[in-house]
Formats: C-alpha cells, sequence, structure tokens
C-alpha cells in the first residue's frame, strides 16, 4: 500500500556514495544505485547527507551527484541535502536544489558552533527564502545543537519547515511534536528507532539500511506505519543488529560493508572516515550474513 502523499513521505534513502578506488564519485553508479532502490521498493532518494560523505566533496560533485539522483529517479523523488557551515551557503545548496526539480531539501540546523535559537531560527529563515519545501533534520549529538519540540513548533508555525528528521533517538517526543505542531510531519531518523517513531505516527522514514537490505526494510517499514506488529516485530528483531549501527560514529562503513557482502557496490570511504577495525568489521559481516540467510534482502 502506498503511503505516500507528499514528496518528503515514505521510505527515503540516505544514500550512500560510491567512490572509485582511487576515491573519485562514481555517477554511473550512483545512478545505478538509485534507480535500483527505486525499483525495490524504496519512494525516493536523499542525496548529499551525512551517508553521502558530502562533507568531502566539492561543491562541483555534490551538484552532479543531485542532477545524477534527479535524472535518474524524477526530482519529487528527491530530498536534497543543504547542510552547510553558513546559512547563505545553505540556501544556495537549496536554490540549486530547487532549480534541479527537488522535491524537498534536507537542513540541519547551525553546525559551525552551538547555535543559540535565534541563531537557528535565523538560519531556517534564510534557506527557506529559497523556495523549497524544507524538512529540519535534528541530531543533537554531531551538531551539539537540538531542535525541541517546542523550537520545531515555533519554525513550523512561521512557515519555514513541513517535517522533522527525528534522530535524538527519544521517541517520547514524536508526541510532544504532534501536540505542539500538530500539522508537522515527523520522519524516522534513525534506523534502531523505526518502529518506535513508526507507532508514534511517523509518515516518513529517511533510511540508512535500505541502501544494503531494501525489501526487507521497505516491508518492515510498511508494516509499521500500518499498525501490523504481528509482521513488523519480528523482522525488526531480525533486522535490528544491522539497524543500531546507524546510530554509531562508523556508520557509513558499516552500511557501505553490509552493501558490498549484500552483493552490491559499497567501497571505500573518504577521509576522515577510517575502514572499521577487525572487530567492528567481524561484528558488521556477522550481523549481515545472519539476515541473508535468513532471507533478507
Amino acid at each position: 500500500m502506498d503511503t505516500r502523499s507528499k514528496p518528503w513521505h515514505g521510505v527515503m534513502v540516505a544514500t550512500a556514495l560510491p567512490l572509485h578506488e582511487d576515491l573519485s564519485v562514481d555517477l554511473d553508479g550512483y545512478a545505478e544505485h538509485c534507480r535500483w532502490l527505486v525499483e525495490h521498493g524504496c519512494d525516493g532518494v536523499v542525496p548529499n547527507g551525512s551517508l553521502g560523505e558530502y562533507q568531502t566533496l566539492t561543491p562541483e560533485e555534490r551538484s552532479k551527484v543531485i542532477e545524477t539522483a534527479v535524472a535518474t529517479v524524477g526530482g519529487a523523488n528527491v530530498m536534497a541535502g543543504v547542510g552547510a557551515y553558513g546559512a547563505a551557503e545553505s540556501r544556495r545548496w537549496a536554490e540549486q536544489a530547487g532549480e534541479a526539480g527537488c522535491g524537498s531539501v534536507l537542513l540541519l540546523p547551525p553546525n559551525a558552533y552551538r547555535a543559540d535559537e535565534r541563531a537557528v531560527v535565523e538560519h531556517y529563515r534564510e534557506v527557506a527564502r529559497a523556495g523549497v519545501p524544507i524538512v529540519a533534520y535534528n541530531n543533537p549529538y554531531d551538531t551539539k545543537v537540538d531542535l525541541t519540540p517546542a523550537l520545531l513548533a515555533r519554525l513550523h508555525e512561521e512557515g519555514l519547515i513541513v517535517a522533522i528528521k527525528e534522530f535524538s533517538g527519544d521517541v517520547r517526543r514524536a508526541y510532544e511534536i504532534a501536540e505542539l505542531a500538530p500539522g508537522l510531519d515527523v520522519l524516522i531518523g534513525s534506523d534502531d528507532v523505526l518502529l518506535e517513531l513508526a507507532v508514534g505516527g511517523a509518515v516518513g522514514w529517511i533510511a540508512g539500511y535500505p541502501n544494503a537490505l531494501p525489501e526487507s526494510s521497505v516491508a518492515l517499514y510498511r508494516a509499521a506505519v500500518a499498525g501490523d506488529l504481528d509482521t513488523a516485530l519480528p523482522l525488526y528483531r531480525k533486522l535490528h543488529p544491522l539497524l543500531r549501527w546507524d546510530s554509531k560514529t562508523e556508520f557509513v562503513q558499516a552500511i557501505k560493508l553490509s552493501m558490498d557482502l549484500a552483493g552490491r557496490y559499497g567501497g571505500p570511504c573518504r577521509q576522515p572516515r577510517q575502514p572499521l577495525t577487525g572487530e567492528q568489521a567481524a561484528i558488521v559481516r556477522a550481523a549481515t550474513e545472519k539476515a541473508l540467510v535468513e532471507g533478507l534482502r
């Protein structure tokens, strides 16, 4: 059943970015990956997010990644990451996304320093001037800025944001957000709280592990938002040893390794990310191989 009525709804995959062995961007490989995800049930893609290693890309690379995604799956199915150190740069990326035809953009709060509420509001005001629907991204662990339910309600009331990617891990927030900003869409931002936020009313998932196991991940999401716990809970338990890597520092490396093991191409990461340690790789490998043996795809 299609539960998607807006461009930011449904399973939007935060896409890993394939790199050649010399660490140059493989745009053909990226196009193939985006196409494969949609063919296997995902609703769209989120390029130039943390999983796509956007911080390491040149402006030309970032632009080409967006253009490739739009050309492959259609602009309405692309939520462009527009994170940057300053609001002016984020606005430029949002304008570029709008010109490319993206249906929405994903925007972190200011992350160069611990911004106060006034700075956060002005940041979202500036980027909103680009005229593209904004999905705010709450990741207080990495940004040191917490988009609290009260602050989100203020941003939504002013018309600056349409949804929130909730990555705090605090599933109680779904209910407070619904009370303070009933028109604001909550999107699952961390794979390992998918079931809890889906039951709490989330209407989308900005997802990591579908990069490796899209069909099982989509089946889990569909069952969870439908309230079919008989289907969702056993599947969630099987996937959770992998899903919890989405909240770890090494999430990009872990997901790329799982992609390799699942018959996709994950490949290397750019610095400063380093390869998984032997112990980390063994844990990811064992969990991925177990999932594949159990028929997860």
